[in-house]
């Protein structure tokens, strides 16, 4: 996000990773090697690191980590983990994913005086004036709090504060993004009414009033909306890991809500125009991302743009994002008086209640709104058909091309409001909700089978694989049937025979294989269906290349047979 209308954004209202936190997690996310044991002598530890741990569950990870030595700082069920502290050289092994504590930074950098005209922004959208959209429809903002200002009067029905640091908004970034929500454009005689004006807002506060949080502190935000009543989730903010989707347990948060049934909209980051530019949690092909469109100041949309700072795909793991483009240019919404961003820009004032800005979060935002506007119409879509409706209903224009960074076209919220009492679940969507609740209930045997591959151990994996109900072993065979050509090539580097041979240098593949494979993180995800659908990819790139040729499909698992029996009876 960016308060300067006259030049493009050159930082992200964002999660900024600390450079020495990506080389960490970028090399392992193992907590280096175990201290050495001194007969007859207690060895304090030399130094403690704060991590994230996830794998067989909260209550499994805290006993884990007590018998490391190390202390649970919070339970994070939704990852399937706990926040913790470990003494540096704790080895947790291989069933354990560990991701260090990262320092995040909400980061913006306003400078420039803000001139030229807005494009009203409900006009923009094809919205009526004075509509309530939204009614009945709770929207989770997780940012930097949101101020009590007139336009918000009676809007928040909840608020939560996790950094401890006190309600409002002393940065300025969620008050803006809560007014193009939900504003009611109460001081500006409805000029400045937000999307789903009707819509409830949720406080989630993150980030201090200095735009500063952490990894650790934004999971405890999403574990509070994942025990609350929440429809959708705005996380305008954007991060540079280095981790896998399927392993980051940021997005692993986020994609656990989504299957919970709350609609989850991120950012595609404002690190735009170059390609591969997108950032995570982005860059999650089963999230709503969106870039930011620049409306050139006029309602007109043929001469549309994506912003020049709106982050382009694909992503490094082939992924193509953003999903859709919103309107994220010279935007107006709220103004938290007194916040840090308030006092040095104070010539991006509009009046004494309104500021003007710029970036992928005001995109975001936007988007949120509009579907917060389609479930008011219809609650009992799912997220899965939310996006696709959002995505088939964009508009096309000559700046708003795939290859520009548009997506699917530019966000138009009349025309999927207006389909959306129509709009049923596609027939993926029905089987992935079905496959969801299948190997959900095998979610243990699942686990049992992951820690059997993590381990390389061939017959216990087999004898797991064995246990699981046959709508597991049908859903598996389905999901692995094919995969494109792109993924293809990339699970090849991922998933090859020297990722699980058992070095360190090659956690990540390892650790993703372990996660991704797992029920928990593909059960009933897009990312199934869609990256590994293309080619017969299962017969014969992973039976005859990938696994039957590699030194370790011949060590751990071709003695068992258990490849030939369990998967090629379904991919024949």
């Amino acid at each position: 996000m960016n308060f300067n209308a006259s030049t493009a954004p050159t930082g992200s209202v964002a999660i900024r990773f600390r450079r020495a936190g990506l080389a960490v997690a970028a090399a392992a996310a193992v907590v280096g090697t175990a201290l050495p044991a001194v007969a007859g002598v207690s060895t304090p530890p030399r130094a403690w690191q704060d991590v994230v741990v996830t794998g067989a569950g909260a209550e499994a990870a805290a006993t884990t980590v007590t018998a490391a030595g190390g202390r649970v700082l919070v339970s994070l069920p939704l990852v399937h983990g706990v926040a913790a502290r470990l003494p540096v050289g704790a080895h947790l092994g291989p069933e354990w994913k560990v991701a260090p504590q990262r320092e995040l930074r909400v980061a913006a950098t306003p400078t420039a005086v803000t001139t030229g005209t807005a494009a009203p922004l409900r006009a923009t959208l094809g919205l009526p004036e004075n509509g309530s959209e939204g009614r009945g429809v709770t929207v989770a903002v997780v940012d930097t709090g949101i101020a009590d200002v007139p336009d918000l009067a009676g809007q928040i029905v909840d608020r939560v504060d996790v950094t401890g640091t006190g309600a409002g908004d002393g940065y300025g970034h969620g008050t803006f993004m809560a007014g193009l929500i939900a504003g009611t454009g109460a001081a500006s005689g409805g000029a400045y009414r937000g999307v789903a004006p009707g819509a409830e807002l949720v406080d989630v506060k993150v980030a201090d009033a200095k735009g500063s949080t952490d990894l650790i502190t934004v999971l405890r935000g999403l574990q509070w909306v994942s025990r609350h009543r929440v429809d959708v989730l705005n996380l305008s903010l954007s991060s540079n890991s280095p981790l896998p989707y399927q392993i980051d347990p940021l997005t692993q948060a986020l994609e656990a809500l989504w299957r919970n049934g709350v609609m989850v909209v991120v950012p595609s980051g404002n690190d735009g125009p170059d390609t591969g530019s997108v950032t995570s949690p982005g860059s999650d092909p089963n999230l709503l991302t969106a870039g930011g469109l620049d409306e050139q100041g006029t309602a007109d949309r043929a001469d549309d743009v994506v912003g020049g700072w709106s982050g382009r795909g694909p992503t490094w793991q082939g992924d193509a994002k953003p999903d859709l483009v919103a309107p994220g240019g010279h935007v107006v919404s709220l103004r938290s008086p007194g916040s840090v961003i308030d006092t040095a820009n104070p010539q991006a004032r509009v009046g004494t209640d309104y500021f003007r800005g710029s970036g992928t979060s005001m995109g975001t935002a936007v988007t949120s709104g509009v579907v917060a506007a389609v479930l008011d119409q219809r609650p009992q879509l799912r997220p899965d058909a939310i996006k696709r409706l959002l995505t088939a209903t964009a508009y096309d224009a000559a700046g708003l091309a795939t290859a520009a960074g548009g997506g699917a076209g530019g966000l138009d919220a009349a025309r999927a409001i207006e389909r959306a009492p129509r709009w049923s679940a596609s027939r993926s969507e029905v089987q992935r909700e079905r496959d969801n609740a299948t190997v959900g209930r095998d979610a243990t045997r699942w686990a049992d089978l992951e820690k059997a591959m993590t381990n390389g151990d061939a017959a216990a994996a087999e004898a797991a694989w064995s246990r699981l109900s046959s709508g597991s072993r049908d859903w598996s065979a389905r999901a692995w049937a094919q995969l494109d050509p792109a993924a293809r090539a990339w699970a090849a580097r991922a998933w090859a025979a020297r990722a699980w041979a058992g070095a360190d240098s090659e956690w990540a593949a390892r650790a993703w294989a372990a996660r991704a494979w797992a029920a928990r993180a593909w059960a009933s995800d897009e990312w199934a269906a869609r990256a590994w659908a293309g080619d017969d990819w299962a017969a014969r790139a992973w039976a005859a290349r990938a696994w039957a040729g590699d030194d370790w499909a011949a060590r751990a698992w071709a003695s068992e047979k258990w490849a030939a029996r369990a998967w090629a009876w379904r991919t024949e």
